[in-house]
């Protein structure tokens, strides 16, 4: 399974207004586990996960769309968070409600 959409196909999370959460991924990436697990903390319900580690194609574009070839990279909505670090550096500068918000 490449990727999973549901409600966020309409830009739309767990019946809310929440943005699409767009998550490229891999099987065995602890990283990624922990980076859903602070979303899902914050109501986030769906993620569209792309798995890079089963179709290469999809790798490719997210070196080009991020210039980096680590998992995971986050897009919130069109924002490009970056990788786990990266978002947990959101959440504790405050800044990462603001981008979950409808």
């Amino acid at each position: 399974m490449a990727e999973r959409k549901t409600a966020c196909d309409q830009g739309l999370n767990a019946g809310s207004e929440m943005p699409e959460i767009t998550m490229y991924t891999s099987a065995v990436c602890p990283y990624c586990a922990n980076a859903e697990r602070l979303l899902n903390s914050k109501g986030v319900t769906v993620i569209n996960k792309i798995r890079v580690d089963q179709e290469p194609t999809r790798r490719i574009e997210m070196m080009q769309r991020t210039g980096r070839r680590t998992v995971p990279q986050i897009y919130i909505g069109a924002h490009y968070v970056g990788g786990c670090d990266d978002l947990y550096a959101l959440e504790r500068a405050g800044e990462l409600d603001a981008l979950l918000a409808p």
